[in-house]
């Protein structure tokens, strides 16, 4: 009989998601925010996620082996609760709890999974509940999905799990061996969420955005962190702090003290593009990265040395520029971001390492396109009782229908297939734009994703012309790294290229994607470039769209004047 399990994230943090693998292929995966449309799905479970993945599979609750979550015991003999409380005598209460109540999270998340069970009508008895350490699911995402042979080096970069921020080690035959872990509060991805909230932003990689207008060598960032070749220390007299270090307003705390804004100014509230605080974010994303690179060659330089392979989790792989950084060590030859790599991600890893403990090693990952999709009448139904009454008509030919819009000008709402998980917007649940038309993309940013006017977008390209869009040696499937755009591409997408001539480029292959392949080669005909400026289809604050119904909502709550839902065209009343 086929080894169903089904693995779930999120309870006590955020990134709810779940995962169904079927014989070691991951069937489905979605995350819960997309369906109870809060961002984040702050302390939930993932209910909704997890019942959308038994419909997907065609599965039966009671069916189910295995359910696996991101968290799991940590032993007192351990030295991750020993360093954690050492690190925090500061906060005694937080030290303490770590010695004497250590596995309370542990306790609370099983807690979780079994009334998460029961609501799903499955007796928990019944099934097998297999906790698996946060960092060693994350690598697991990395290396088991990855499909590559041979010894690869993991690097899993967190801002904490249970204990552990980082882990760095080797997969093999498809086991995982530990070399080294890092612990809270010496954490790269903590340090980088410290200076997110003292410069004013509400995620990460607003600061990794913002860096591109600054200079990192203009302030000294240095005794944030550093590593001695041997241990990563973060000096959490600055950032990384609890208890009455924090810096407070109001009733909100921070993770930063009052001596890095003695340090730095106060913390940011004019345009992050403004001196300073440009430059320390350009000095934030410049420390990650050397440090990152540092810990690396110190205790993965001979794995890489014998196979160049590197696979890349946790929340700090979703940097785009440190994963370029990586790409362009000279030992690093392929290299593999697992495209949720936060911990909706972390989903995917207990499920697979799950399967991998019962000797079935799981499947390679073959794309993102792993959440609900929707029929023709489903779409026809929406728009039919919806409140504000949208036009709509059947098309025969979407892909060129979308392109004549984009090249006239217009930005359009993109609903097509299954939607994706993580991040990224790749062509399932997008808003798109004509990579040269001038101004697409303020237009985008001020008038339907009413964000930042300085966030800059990413161009979606078809797989054969990649090599003469980019320099780099890479084939960037899931727009998780930043590459260097040829001279001639930035001539021909500007709207598409940051200011210093970069982006998170699409690989589009027609197998994974026809109907978006389509549209890109109908953009060819018409332009002559086989690419299309690509953003997730939400607004700022929002998750991704993922019903029919959703999209309509964001459509007349937005300056959209076209949506592709399906195979309708949708309009709205007035418009000319």
């Amino acid at each position: 009989m086929a080894l169903i399990v089904l693995g779930l994230s999120g309870f006590l943090s955020a990134e709810a998601a779940a995962a169904i693998y079927v014989d070691g292929e991951l069937v489905a995966a979605a995350e819960e925010e997309r369906f109870i449309r809060e961002k984040h799905a702050k302390n939930k479970m993932p209910l909704l996620a997890a019942r959308f993945c038994l419909k997907q599979a065609g599965i039966r609750a009671n069916k189910i082996d295995v359910v696996a979550f991101p968290f799991a015991k940590i032993s007192l003999m351990s030295p991750a609760r020993w360093h954690f409380a050492r690190r925090h005598w500061y906060a005694p209460d937080v030290a303490l709890d770590a010695i004497f109540n250590g596995n309370r999270h542990y306790r609370e998340s099983l807690g979780q999974v079994r009334q998460l069970l029961n609501q799903m009508g499955i007796d928990w008895k019944s099934v097998a509940i297999a906790p698996v350490e946060h960092q060693l699911a994350h690598a697991s995402s990395a290396y088991h999905l990855s499909g590559f042979e041979g010894k690869t080096a993991i690097l899993s970069l967190d801002g904490v799990g249970e204990y552990a921020s980082t882990l760095l080690g080797y997969g093999e035959a498809g086991e995982i061996t530990k070399r080294k872990e890092f612990y809270s509060p010496d954490s790269l991805g903590l340090l980088y969420a410290s200076m997110t909230e003292y410069l004013g932003l509400d995620a990460a990689h607003k600061v990794m955005a913002s860096a591109s207008y600054g200079d990192p060598y203009r302030y000294d960032l240095s005794d944030l962190a550093s590593f001695d070749g041997k241990t990563l220390l973060v000096n959490n007299n600055l950032v990384n702090t609890t208890g009455l270090r924090r810096v407070k307003e109001g009733r909100r705390g921070y993770h930063f003290s009052r001596e890095l804004i003695a340090k730095l100014g106060p913390r940011r509230s004019g345009m992050i593009t403004d001196d300073p605080y440009v430059h320390y974010a350009a000095g934030t994303q410049q420390l990650l990265e050397d440090l990152t690179v540092q810990m690396l060659e110190c205790y993965l330089d001979d794995v890489l040395e014998d196979t160049g392979q590197l696979v890349l989790a946790g929340s700090c792989a979703h940097n785009a520029k440190l994963n370029r950084r990586l790409l362009a060590l000279p030992k690093v030859s392929a290299l593999f971001a697992q495209p949720a790599a936060g911990d909706a991600g972390a989903a995917l890893g207990a499920g697979a390492y799950a399967c991998w403990l019962r000797k079935v090693r799981p499947k390679p990952m073959q794309s993102v396109y792993l959440g609900p999709d929707y029929t023709l009448e489903e779409c026809i139904q929406a728009c039919e009782q919806h409140s504000e009454k949208p036009i709509f008509k059947t098309l025969t030919d979407v892909p060129s229908a979308a392109a004549e819009l984009i090249v006239a000008g217009e930005p359009v709402a993109w609903f097509q297939g299954r939607m994706e998980f993580g991040p990224r917007a790749l062509g399932a649940r997008s808003i798109l734009g004509c990579p040269n038309e001038p101004g697409i993309s303020d237009k985008i940013n001020d008038q339907i994703k009413f964000r930042e006017p300085w966030r800059s977008f990413s161009p979606s390209v078809v797989a054969q012309i990649v090599p003469e869009v980019i320099e780099e040696q890479y084939l960037p499937e899931f727009m998780n790294v930043s590459c260097t755009i040829s001279a001639e591409w930035r001539k021909r997408i500007p709207e598409a290229v940051n200011r210093v001539g970069e982006a998170c480029v699409h690989l589009v292959n027609e197998s994974v994607n026809s109907r978006f392949y389509a549209l890109l080669m109908a953009m060819e005909k018409l332009t002559g470039n086989a690419a299309v400026l690509n953003t997730s289809l939400n607004r700022r604050g929002e998750p991704i769209i993922c019903t029919p119904y959703d999209a309509l909502n964001m459509f007349f709550g937005s300056n959209l004047e076209y949506l592709f839902l399906e195979n309708l065209l949708v309009t709205k009343r007035g418009l000319h």
